[in-house]
C-alpha cells in the first residue's frame, strides 16, 4: 500500500485562501490551466465542470501524474479518485463555503451536483 503523501503546512494554507490552482494533466504536453481547488481535512481536492475527452479530468484518470504551481513553485503531484460518499459530502460542502460570491456560486452549485461530484480528484505531491 502507498503511503499518502500531504503538502506543506503552507501550500495549503495558500490553496485554502486563492481561487484557483494552476494544474498540468498528465506527463505530456499539456498546459497549466486554471481551476478551482478546495482543501478539506488538510487534504486537496478538485473537481471538473467539463468532462471534455482532452480535458484535465480524462487525461488524469488515464495518467494520474502530473503537476500543479502554487507561489512560483511546481510541485509534481498524483490524481487519486475519490470513492468516498462521505469525503465526497465535506468536498461539496466545501466548495460552496469557498465560492460563494454571486458571480461563483452558480457554479460551485454545478460542482456539487452529481455529474461533477462523481469527477472528484484528490491531488496528492509526489517526491521531488
Amino acid at each position: 500500500m502507498i503511503a499518502k503523501r500531504r503538502f506543506s503546512t503552507e501550500t495549503l494554507a495558500i490553496l485554502r485562501e486563492s481561487t484557483g490552482l494552476r494544474i498540468r494533466a498528465g506527463n505530456g504536453m499539456h498546459r497549466f490551466i486554471g481551476i478551482w481547488v478546495v482543501v478539506v481535512n488538510d487534504r486537496v481536492f478538485v473537481r471538473s465542470w467539463s468532462l471534455k475527452s482532452r480535458g484535465w479530468y480524462r487525461t488524469l484518470l488515464a495518467e494520474p501524474r502530473g503537476a500543479i504551481r502554487v507561489a512560483g513553485h511546481e510541485i509534481p503531484i498524483r490524481a487519486v479518485r475519490t470513492r468516498s460518499e462521505h469525503v465526497k459530502s465535506a468536498v461539496d460542502r466545501a466548495y460552496l463555503e469557498k465560492y460563494n460570491s454571486m458571480g461563483a456560486i452558480k457554479y460551485a452549485r454545478d460542482l456539487v451536483r452529481t455529474k461533477s461530484r462523481a469527477t472528484t480528484i484528490e491531488l496528492q505531491p509526489l517526491p521531488l
